[in-house]
């Protein structure tokens, strides 16, 4: 049986009550469980979940020197 809240329609993801976004709820899902996997999937899995990628500042209509950044570095 449906609660009254669900039937009504004002039903909200846990997720978005605990004020996170899905993106970074389903990151924490992902990390959850790579992390329950066993040996050698488990570190091939992390390995993978490892993100690189460069910023460039844009300064007088171009691109300057693109940055190399990894997971989180701080600009």
């Amino acid at each position: 049986m449906a609660s009254p809240a669900a039937a009504s329609g004002l039903a909200v993801p846990f997720w978005r009550s605990a004020g996170m976004t899905y993106i970074t709820y389903s990151n924490i899902c992902a990390r959850l469980v790579r992390n329950c996997l066993k040996e050698p999937h488990r570190s091939e899995a992390l390995a993978r979940e490892k993100v690189h990628f460069t910023v460039s500042k844009w300064g007088e209509g171009k691109p300057n020197k693109p940055t190399l950044r990894s997971d989180g570095a701080e600009a």
